[in-house]
């Protein structure tokens, strides 16, 4: 079992030469800028055609560069061996689950993670046990799910992947479910999606409040939660066409696409708080029942806060959620350790705790 490759990987390694590895996309430059500020070495696995942001333009923070002609070539036998050569604590990003694949990552990737390995594919809505059930055994208020467009009769948001690149979902909007069936129809005479993707969309109601991207991270060694901060997501071409006055967003007649370009930091109210912790201790105590050993690390619940002042999660990324704006922007970890932290920093921190009280095992599957 992968379980026990990685303990017997642990116990070779040199406690003094640990490094933080990660993949040269997504999160790449903040979990490495963290592990330097934390006086560890890192390693950073690029694609050719993809590398000049960490060989060239910030070197100075990679001490290590693995190049492949694929992404997808980081499980294979003599990648991992380099990984393991060089004492590799290895932080998945979502650009790591996408071009390595589940499969791979839980049955060849034999280099400690410091997350819960298991956990990635719960990001998926067609996975048993998937993000979805865990909030929902958790007992945290989600947006009411369609079965089907039959069922829509209140806004709703569809999500669906994107023909051309299926790690983008391409979102719209429906109140019944003759404009469901309208404007889906559309989007497949536009190139935009596929009849086939569409079968496997997710229909969710669309919770009208203020959005909030909650980043968090469980300590094994601790049992303590952090709040990093919160985000907000900057997308194209949505925020392109919000730009615009309303007469001429109804005259422009363009499907958004919804596509993640950035992020901006945000605080909330402080009274409003303890309703986040709250949410990420049920969600880190179901993971612990669900998943052992549970959420390990960083993740990031993903939601609204609506006039009533509830805050109901629509999304989770059991990873590195991908967003340096936090470090800079986020009071709360300084209100915890009289310094920014931001999430390349509380990884490297966790990890040099856990070697310093001979516990990595435990932060790593």
């Amino acid at each position: 079992m992968m379980s026990n490759k990685i303990k017997r990987v642990i116990k070779k390694y040199n406690p003094k030469e640990i490094r933080i590895g990660v993949l040269g996309s997504h999160s790449a430059l903040e979990i490495a800028s963290g592990a330097k500020q934390e006086g560890l070495e890192t390693v950073v696995v690029c694609q050719k055609g993809r590398e000049k942001t960490y060989t060239k333009y910030y070197k100075n923070i990679f001490d290590h560069v693995i190049m492949l002609d694929k992404f997808s070539e980081i499980t294979s036998q003599s990648n991992v061996k380099k990984l393991i050569d060089l004492n590799t604590i290895f932080v998945p990003n979502r650009s790591f689950s996408v071009y390595a694949g589940y499969e791979a990552i839980e049955t060849q990737f034999a280099v400690p993670l410091m997350g819960n390995r298991s956990m990635l594919r719960t990001e998926e809505r067609n996975t048993p046990r998937n993000q979805l059930y865990l909030l929902q055994k958790a007992g945290i208020a989600t947006p009411k799910t369609f079965k089907s467009p039959s069922e829509i009769d209140r806004l709703a948001i569809v999500k669906v992947p994107e023909k051309e690149r299926a790690i983008e979902r391409a979102f719209f909007y429906a109140s019944s479910p003759e404009e469901y069936e309208k404007t889906a129809q559309k989007r497949i005479k536009q190139g935009i999606i596929t009849p086939e993707a569409l079968k496997n969309s997710v229909i969710e109601e669309y919770v009208i409040g203020a959005k909030f991207n909650a980043n968090l991270f469980w300590s094994p060694v601790t049992d303590e939660i952090d709040l990093l901060g919160f985000d907000r997501r900057i997308q194209t071409d949505l925020d392109g066409v919000l730009d615009l006055p309303a007469q001429e967003q109804l005259e422009l007649s363009v499907p958004t696409q919804n596509i993640e370009i950035g992020h901006m930091g945000a605080t909330m109210r402080e009274s409003q708080i303890e309703k986040i912790f709250e949410a990420a201790e049920k969600f880190v105590n179901t993971c612990k029942k669900e998943y052992p050993p549970g959420m390990i690390g960083l993740f990031a619940l993903q939601g609204a806060v609506t006039k009533d002042l509830e805050f109901y999660v629509f999304d989770v990324s059991p990873r590195v959620p991908g967003c340096p704006c936090v470090e800079p922007t986020s009071p709360y970890m300084k209100y915890k350790y009289g310094m920014e932290v931001g999430p390349g920093r509380r990884v490297a921190m966790e990890v040099k705790r856990a070697i310093k009280e001979d516990r990595l095992a435990e932060v790593v599957t």
